[in-house]
């Protein structure tokens, strides 16, 4: 029998205390707590969640990281949101960037945005300066549909895979994740925006604790 809280076969959860429960069920654990995944594969997992339960998550996390630490297990949480918002300030002022906005394009917009904040050069050298800054045994992403399309999923993961090495980092996802034979595995943010093809990471609503 499926958990109450699997919707769509495991493509994403309901938000609430059983979900929570699981979450902290793994992430305690052996299997997750190691340097490497199951199959010796980067260390990155998502938890799928329905969108419109976004604010019930936020919740969700914060009591998550308190049972953690509880237990042992301090985690650090890297919201993208709010990393974005303070790189911007940091290069730009917001009456400029608003000024910006209201005489350009959206695509123009999300060029200078994506730019501004450029993989390679900006966000992860961030990224990579914060986590050397703190100590910890798990690592949360946060505020992912929060800074689409600007910061794409797949993108920042796929760049994130020679930083995050030794400690599980946990992705909490506003949308489905979703696995087929035909098209492999898919991001799909806020469940009706185009798909980002990715399979690094490991779902955690289909991990149990044992091996």
């Amino acid at each position: 029998m499926e958990p109450s809280f699997i919707v769509d076969q495991g493509a994403m959860a309901r938000v609430g205390p059983d979900l929570r429960a699981h979450l902290h069920r793994i992430l305690k654990s052996p299997r997750v707590l190691g340097t490497t995944a199951p199959g010796n594969e980067i260390p990155f997992y998502i938890c799928p969640f329905a969108p419109e339960e976004q604010v019930r998550m936020s919740e969700e996390v914060a009591a998550l990281k308190t049972d953690l630490d509880a237990d042992g297990v301090p985690v650090f949480e890297i919201n993208l949101y709010d990393l974005m918002i303070e790189l911007l300030r940091e290069q730009v002022s917001w009456e400029d960037l608003a000024e910006f906005e209201r005489g350009e394009s959206k695509d123009n917009l999300l060029q200078e945005l994506q730019s501004m904040l450029n993989l390679g050069e900006v966000l992860i050298p961030k990224i990579r300066s914060l986590i050397a800054d703190h100590a910890f045994r798990v690592l949360f992403l946060t505020g992912v549909g929060e800074v689409f399309p600007v910061i794409r999923s797949h993108l920042i993961l796929n760049n994130l895979q020679s930083v995050l090495t030794d400690a599980p980092t946990v992705i909490f996802f506003p949308g489905r994740y979703a696995h087929g034979f035909a098209n492999g595995s898919s991001l799909q943010v806020l469940c009706r925006l185009e798909e980002d093809h990715y399979y690094r990471a490991h779902n955690l609503l289909h991990m149990r604790e044992g091996p």
